[in-house]
């Protein structure tokens, strides 16, 4: 079952060196990964079965837009077979690399380029952005500690214990899973004896090197968001706005239109009452 080779457009601020390439991955399929490269990608049924990337008159599920600023999902406003982590999409999200894609019933991910790095890795290093600032933050974007942060300037433990910094409260969920702390310039992540370890990027990890951007989930459903001022590989995706924090993932509610202002409305019935009750004075007694 094979898919067409990614379309792309080239030219301006979409060819810039500094922008990620991502890929999506068929869990559970024997298809290649379809590149992700600048361009629009229209993704649906294939004919022979599957989901794929599709062209012509084949129905398109989900269109996907990467630029220089990420990759964004664009799904029909009334097609309820598309959900980005568990969650609908109505219309629009911005995708993550790590995120979780259902298509009609069919799991793809999103992966990065390049796989995530072990901290005893050679080739990792300070100089190409895996440098820990001193303002990082892990921020929920999923589970019970949605839109928490947490600071990462000191080592954070991970897991059921009340003393956990960042607890999961979840009796079936290790009592220490995993450490998340600042070394030699770099922040790492460390497996604290776990059954099944952590996914970073879509990756199921160990130990891994963090950095800006990076996707982490526990236990398949707790997912976090390592976030910092500077360059990193989440800076370098929205071209270049280091200071910038990650946009909203989702906007997946129907934005209900505006309610006029009732107040003018309430004078003017006032007005008109105590005018009819005057007349009624005036006219009404014989």
């Amino acid at each position: 079952m094979g898919v067409s080779g990614a379309g792309s457009k080239r030219g301006g601020v979409l060819d810039s060196p500094r922008m990620e390439i991502l890929r999506l991955r068929f869990v559970g399929s024997e298809q290649p990964d379809l590149p992700l490269d600048a361009g629009m990608h229209d993704l649906g049924r294939l004919p022979q079965g599957g989901i794929g990337r599709v062209e012509g008159d084949h129905q398109v599920l989900a269109r996907l837009c990467v630029d220089g600023r990420g990759v964004w999902l664009n799904a029909d406003a009334g097609d309820r077979r598309v959900h980005v982590n568990g969650r609908a999409v109505r219309r629009l999200a911005m995708l993550r690399r790590g995120d979780t894609l259902h298509l009609d019933g069919v799991e793809l991910r999103l992966l990065a380029d390049r796989p995530v790095r072990a901290p005893d890795d050679p080739a990792t290093d300070v100089a190409e952005g895996a440098s820990a600032s001193p303002h990082a933050v892990l921020r929920g974007i999923g589970g019970r500690h949605h839109g928490r942060c947490f600071t990462l300037d000191r080592a954070r433990v991970v897991g059921s214990v009340a003393e956990a910094d960042v607890r999961i409260d979840d009796p079936a969920f290790a009592e220490r899973h995993a450490r998340i702390e600042p070394v030699e310039g770099r922040l790492v992540l460390r497996d604290l004896g776990s059954a099944d370890g952590s996914v970073v990027n879509g990756e199921p990890v160990r130990d891994a090197v963090l950095e800006p951007g990076d996707q982490i989930v526990f236990d398949a459903y707790h997912r976090f968001v390592v976030e910092a001022p500077g360059p990193g590989r989440a800076g370098a995706r929205r071209g270049g706005d280091q200071d910038e924090m990650p946009m909203p993932a989702f906007d997946d509610v129907e934005t209900p239109p505006r309610r006029a202002w009732p107040l003018p409305w309430l004078l003017l019935a006032a007005l008109l009452i105590a005018g009819l009750l005057s007349l009624l004075l005036l006219y009404g007694a014989p």
